[in-house]
């Protein structure tokens, strides 16, 4: 069992439509990992989401380069990119959180992606791996010692949250039955948790976590 503690936090990422069955792009199951997140919400002190935020035309759609398609790979400014359908943006329905995602148990919402020349996996940082999203300088003025990640995807922006968030000095716990994944290319699901585990990142279930909300001030 995990104990969870004040200094801790949850972060529940892109659980969005477009990541939802039905979505532009969609994870298998993805919906499914919202009665999880809104259960394991009430232990936490501090819960924040992001959401992909991606301006028209932005350089991650296939749709932003002739000729090109869906889930193809190629280069921009000198960093590999898969080129996705048009998902995830600003104001879009698509855009929105699940609507069974209870918004009550937010503090705050990060919104990331928003630039139209770079991609953001990371809930921490740009893929130039040097633009702040400012939500690390965030959790550290709460005081924020632990992370608890849940949300989507698996293999993608769960995985590069958790690297970073490491990197970043804090101690990292994922919720494997609160996440689901992309799975692109086929395998990258069990090659992200692997990886996790190599660098000494935490899963565990939902089941396993005990604790009572604790309430600020």
């Amino acid at each position: 069992m995990v104990t969870v503690r004040p200094d801790d936090a949850l972060l529940v990422v892109d659980l969005q439509n477009d990541f939802c069955p039905g979505g532009a792009l969609a994870v298998s199951e993805g919906d499914r990992v919202t009665p999880v997140i809104n259960r394991i919400a009430a232990k936490f002190t501090f819960v924040a989401a992001t959401q992909d935020w991606h301006p028209p035309a932005h350089v991650s759609f296939a749709s932003s380069h002739p000729g090109k398609k869906p889930y193809e790979l190629m280069r921009i400014r000198g960093l590999e990119q898969v080129l996705w359908p048009d998902h995830c943006v600003q104001g879009s329905r698509g855009a929105e959180f699940h609507r069974e995602l209870d918004v009550r148990n937010l503090l705050f919402i990060i919104r990331k992606g928003t630039n139209p020349k770079m991609d953001s996996y990371s809930t921490f940082l740009e893929n130039d791996h040097r633009t702040s999203t400012g939500l690390s300088g965030l959790f550290r003025e709460l005081g924020v010692k632990r992370i608890f990640l849940a949300g989507l995807a698996t293999d993608y922006c769960v995985l590069y949250s958790a690297r970073d968030a490491l990197e970043l000095g804090f101690k990292v716990l994922v919720i494997e039955d609160g996440c689901r994944g992309v799975d692109f290319p086929a395998g990258s699901v069990e090659k992200a948790l692997r990886e996790m585990h190599q660098r000494g990142i935490r899963t565990l279930k939902s089941d396993q976590l005990q604790g009572i909300r604790r309430h600020r001030g």
